[in-house]
């Protein structure tokens, strides 16, 4: 007896995941990402769909509807999909409402942990990483933040297609349970950590100003300056105060564009009356 059973294949996963990296390529202001993801799913509705039937023609139009989330993270969304789709081609009872309300269903909560995960998080401390080579002259900086972000970003958008489409719809209670939660603390942890790391390794600022001058018995003079008391009481102490007002006044909704004015102004006067030094 033929086994008449619709089957997805590691290659329709692959074809997926390549056409993933292509989501944002059609971004519109009416549907949003829906072009980029009925284009990725094209592979799976050639495999289950004979051509130019009926099945295909409404798979299409089943997935021109409005989706919107992180781009990385719509990649466990579509694996989700492909098994619901596949599910139904072999005769399961799934409609097209079942299979817009998980996308618009998962859309939401996975935008939440994308976001502050890879926008707020993995980009800036990779920046952070790659900007700090940079700035002794090498140009292994740059290449470190393209290598690993992209990295990040392709592994995310591979295994979350296999993923989703290996839990099928049962994703949605994995996802329970304050897991998404957790993820994006642990990630907000790791990135504050990184990142107060390098702020004594990139904010530098030097207080000039004498204190005293005392001559010893060989001639030579010893000069106390601001500077030097501060450093003995806490290295980068000054630094660290200033990232803790510059978050202050984020926090208070003052925008980042008059802080940076605010630094520029206050460094070229603190030059020039010698309150602060190189």
């Amino acid at each position: 007896m033929v086994d008449t059973t619709k089957k997805l294949t590691p290659g329709d996963i692959r074809a997926v995941f390549l056409r993933s990296n292509l989501f944002q390529g059609s971004w519109n202001f009416e549907r949003m990402q829906a072009l980029g993801f009925c284009f990725s799913m094209v592979p799976v509705i050639r495999r289950l769909y004979p051509e130019n039937s009926e099945e295909r023609k409404q798979a299409i139009k089943r997935h021109l509807e409005f989706f919107n989330t992180q781009p990385f993270v719509a990649a466990p969304v579509l694996g989700v999909t492909m098994a619901m789709e596949e599910q139904r081609a072999n005769g399961a009872p799934i409609d097209d409402g079942a299979i817009n309300g998980l996308k618009v269903g998962l859309m939401g909560p996975l935008a939440g942990v994308g976001d502050p995960i890879f926008w707020g998080t993995a980009r800036p401390v990779f920046a952070a990483l790659g900007a700090g080579i940079a700035m002794s002259g090498s140009l292994l900086g740059p290449i470190l933040f393209f290598v690993l972000f992209n990295l990040v970003r392709l592994l995310v958008r591979y295994y979350g297609v296999a993923y989703g489409y290996r839990k099928g719809a049962d994703i949605v209670s994995d996802m329970g349970g304050g897991l998404l939660q957790k993820m994006t603390e642990g990630a907000s942890i790791l990135g504050l950590f990184v990142m107060g790391a390098l702020v004594n390794k990139w904010t530098h600022v030097n207080i000039p100003l004498v204190v005293s001058r005392v001559t010893g018995q060989d001639g030579k003079t010893a000069v106390t300056t601001v500077q030097s008391i501060l450093d003995q009481l806490m290295p980068g102490l000054v630094p660290l105060l200033l990232t803790f007002g510059c978050m202050w006044l984020l926090r208070r909704k003052v925008n980042a564009l008059w802080l940076i004015v605010g630094f520029f102004v206050i460094g070229i006067i603190g030059y020039w009356i010698g309150l602060l030094g190189l």
